[in-house]
């Protein structure tokens, strides 16, 4: 993997993770925190995905990595909605 490919990457999990804090209504820190939730959702959604027997919906391939654009973002509105329901005061 170059470091284009690195750049690449980073950028759609950034905005795969600011789309799934943008779902779920919860933002919490900045570009590398989004960075964070696309890959986070990225894992995680794809596991669900596996689990449930769906298949991959518009995958990107940057490289010779795959990385499920649907899925990604499905899982960090999940992941980012249990955090906050977790974190919210009342």
């Amino acid at each position: 993997m170059s470091l284009l490919d690195l750049i690449i990457l980073l950028v759609v999990a950034g905005i795969c993770g600011a789309l799934g804090q943008a779902i779920s209504g919860f933002t919490r820190g900045g570009c590398v925190v989004s960075i964070a939730l696309g890959f986070v959702g990225a894992i995680l959604g794809a596991w669900l995905a596996r689990m449930l027997g769906l298949p991959e919906f518009l995958p990107l391939q940057i490289g010779t990595t795959s990385f499920p654009i649907v899925w990604s973002i499905m899982g960090s509105a999940l992941f980012v909605g249990v955090i906050a329901l977790l974190t919210r005061r009342t």
